[in-house]
């Protein structure tokens, strides 16, 4: 199961009742950070999710809703004893950027490393999964990110037995690896099913809306999206500062032909985002106004629960 949970929805500047954004997902053992806004810690601690296990943090640019919660995030992580290096992913600039805010963070006992995104899209394999990144269209560079993972296909025990492959052999197979037996090579193929539906998640903010949105979020079983503004006489608004409104998101949804859509990063000047929802809701019905704290547990085809 992919747990997600968008720990802050706003934009700009934290307000009392909505933290800045950061959506975080854990799948696996593996946890996943996207943006880290002011407030994060607070939000992660308020839904009794833990910093320390946090393996990447991933950055979709560099302004300071979306990063300025980094450096107390590092230091909570040296004082919960973390020793286990650090993995984060970013456009171009990132060490430079993090090593400035680090100055105030600057003995932690662990390793950070970097990955910086240098091409329009990157893949990026993360053992269990992979993410991947692509770039969007502010007035920085951005990026909006996808979680992709795999499913094999079922193993065929009909197939292992007539080829003869003793009971030992068949759990290195399902897990990918080839297995050599009386002399010859098995690969997984040999003895696995056609690959299975897997799961997706898409997170995109601050951007006009772009081809390379709807074409990376095809088919996501969540897409994560902003809607920076739901009123109707914000569209020269959103043009100008390169945000999206709630009905140019939903129009994204429709095209990607998504399962479902959380909008997020709201405007300070929409302090009930779902007073506009309609807007989103009449061109893509699969749309909901998220909240800090909105959570889902994804689970794949066979026993698919959507919370």
């Amino acid at each position: 199961m992919l747990d997600i949970c968008l720990l802050g929805t706003g934009g700009m500047m934290p307000l009392p009742y909505r933290y800045l954004t950061a959506m975080m997902a854990r799948y696996n053992g593996k946890n996943i950070l996207i943006d880290c806004g002011e407030g994060t810690q607070i939000a992660m601690k308020n839904k009794g999710w833990s910093p320390k296990p946090i393996d990447v943090i991933c950055f979709t640019h560099y302004h300071a809703d979306h990063i300025s919660g980094l450096p107390g995030m590092l230091l909570t992580m040296g004082n919960a004893e973390r020793t286990e290096p650090l993995l984060l992913i970013g456009p171009k600039g990132l060490e430079r950027v993090v090593k400035a805010l680090c100055v105030i963070a600057p003995e932690l006992p662990f390793e950070i490393r970097f990955h910086e995104i240098g091409s329009p899209q990157e893949t990026i394999d993360m053992g269990d999964y992979r993410l991947q990144a692509f770039k969007v269209n502010h007035n920085v560079t951005c990026y909006g990110y996808s979680i992709l993972i795999d499913r094999l296909g079922k193993f065929q025990v009909d197939r292992a037995k007539a080829l003869g492959l003793p009971v030992q052999y068949w759990n290195p197979l399902q897990k990918g690896n080839q297995i050599e037996y009386e002399g010859q090579i098995y690969t997984p193929d040999m003895v696995m099913g056609q690959p299975r539906k897997g799961l997706k998640v898409t997170y995109t903010t601050d951007t006009r809306p772009t081809k390379s949105i709807a074409e990376n979020a095809f088919g996501a079983d969540l897409f994560i999206c902003e809607g920076m503004y739901g009123e109707p006489d914000k569209q020269q608004k959103a043009v100008e500062h390169k945000h999206m409104t709630y009905w140019e998101a939903a129009k994204l949804a429709k095209d990607a032909q998504v399962s479902q859509m959380w909008l997020t990063h709201y405007s300070p000047s929409l302090p009930w985002p779902e007073q506009y929802l309609s807007q989103a809701t009449k061109i893509f019905p699969d749309t909901i106004a998220a909240k800090d704290g909105q959570t889902a547990t994804l689970s794949f085809e066979e026993d698919e629960n959507f919370a």
